[in-house]
């Protein structure tokens, strides 16, 4: 698939989708989704049982143009036999930040269309261009291996599953597809405009394949570091597993000699999972973040109680504790409606098991450990950081029926997230 556009290599790269019953196609109007729209329908041509096809194509508001050019990939789509879907991003738009907003934006209203239509995976026209620039970005932020992977041909954005078969593509192949089409591809300004760092990268990368640094060799890079992250991460789950010790107040206790012991490599995947997780799923724009923490608790410094992520965090007496920080996020209350599971603060899986409506949770912010002691009949030695802001689901009488994961009451469960 990577030097032409065969019915083998189609059908090698779109196989992962060939058992789903619908799929949808991200199409802006672009060379390379309108080429994924072509091909996509020459890959169905070939199915028994072909899937269903959705395309949906977002109009974000930020362009006069954009209007027209998803009416024009509403119209290819029909020609195509797929089934269109026109959105719009509509209402204020942010004065900063638009770029990511408009991302947001559209992977949300990709989703609920996808939801309404049964589309079980979404598929992007990335291509290996897009994956060297993602590569030289997080190289400059100073990403660790993780990051250095690239984008990966299934994942998660926004919510979405996605799915990218064309990775290791060269644009210039699709581009041809289109052509052959006879197809007039959109053209977005901010695709050339210097302001955008990945615009910028895009046009060293002619400079940098001079220099040997081409598309290719990146992307070669980024398969070995995927390697690497995997081998790392599965050592370094096997380490999480024996040396840290999470909590039913959602804490964390990291057994400090061995923290101390284990490879950098390791130590760094280690902490940054037990932010991930007691912070509530916030994730280091930097490994380097991760890195200034690990050595200062390597260090052995006690003196200082430190917040990083959203959570508090202090080494003593051969412990490392970890807590959610009081005050990072708004704990409110929440009804807890009959039959109902959802995930509170990104920590915790609260579900009301009964058809009792009165149910409500709120965090414990005001409670004392004596207090604590009382309701549990044992000494609590939790952070009062992780107490306070764990949740208390209580009745219309304001009986406490549970706290944190500890229930006292069969209506309830609490399951705190470890991933």
């Amino acid at each position: 698939m990577s030097t032409s556009v065969t019915a083998e290599g189609l059908a090698a790269a779109l196989a992962p989708v060939a058992q789903c019953k619908a799929i949808g196609l991200a199409v802006s109007g672009g060379a390379d989704s309108l080429a994924l729209m072509v091909l996509v329908r020459r890959w169905l041509r070939e199915l028994e049982n072909p899937p269903k096809v959705f395309v949906y194509s977002v109009d974000h508001g930020l362009r006069r143009e954009a209007r027209d050019e998803v009416a024009m990939v509403v119209d290819e789509a029909k020609k195509l036999g797929l089934e269109p879907r026109a959105l719009a991003w509509t209402g204020a738009k942010p004065a900063t930040g638009v770029q990511d907003a408009a991302r947001q934006a559209r992977y949300r209203l990709i989703g609920e269309a996808m939801a309404q239509d049964g589309a079980e995976i979404l598929l992007t026209a990335h291509h290996i261009n897009d994956q060297a620039e993602t590569i030289l970005m997080r190289l400059s932020h100073g990403s660790g291996l993780d990051g250095l992977s690239g984008m990966q041909p299934l994942s998660m954005v926004e919510g979405v599953p996605i799915f990218r078969p064309f990775l290791a593509v060269d644009p210039k192949i699709l581009r041809a597809v289109v052509d052959a089409e006879g197809l007039t591809p959109a053209e977005d300004p901010s695709n050339s405009d210097p302001h955008y760092e990945r615009v910028r990268w895009r046009r060293a990368l002619p400079a940098l394949a001079d220099l040997g640094l081409d598309a290719e060799t990146l992307f070669r890079f980024s398969e070995r570091a995927a390697q690497a992250e995997e081998a790392l991460a599965i050592t370094a789950s096997i380490s999480f597993d024996e040396i840290v010790r999470l909590d039913g107040f959602g804490a964390a206790e990291i057994d400090f000699d061995q923290f101390a012991s284990v490879p950098k490599a390791i130590a760094d995947r280690i902490l940054a999972r037990v932010l991930r997780i007691v912070g509530g799923q916030q994730k280091p724009r930097a490994l380097s973040v991760v890195e200034r923490l690990r050595d200062a608790l390597v260090a052995g410094d006690v003196s200082k109680t430190r917040t990083v992520l959203g959570c508090v965090v202090r080494n003593s007496s051969g412990v490392i504790s970890v807590a959610r920080e009081p005050g990072r996020a708004a704990l409110t209350r929440m009804r807890v409606d009959p039959g109902v599971e959802f995930v509170w603060d990104e920590r915790f899986l609260i579900a009301n098991l009964s058809p009792d409506a009165g149910l409500t949770v709120v965090p414990a912010e005001y409670w004392q450990r004596r207090h604590l002691e009382e309701l549990f009949g044992f000494r609590i030695t939790a952070p009062m950081e992780a107490i306070r802001t764990s949740p208390m689901i209580v009745d219309e009488s304001e009986k406490v029926l549970s706290l944190g994961t500890h229930a006292f009451d069969e209506r309830v469960r609490i399951t705190f997230l470890k991933e």
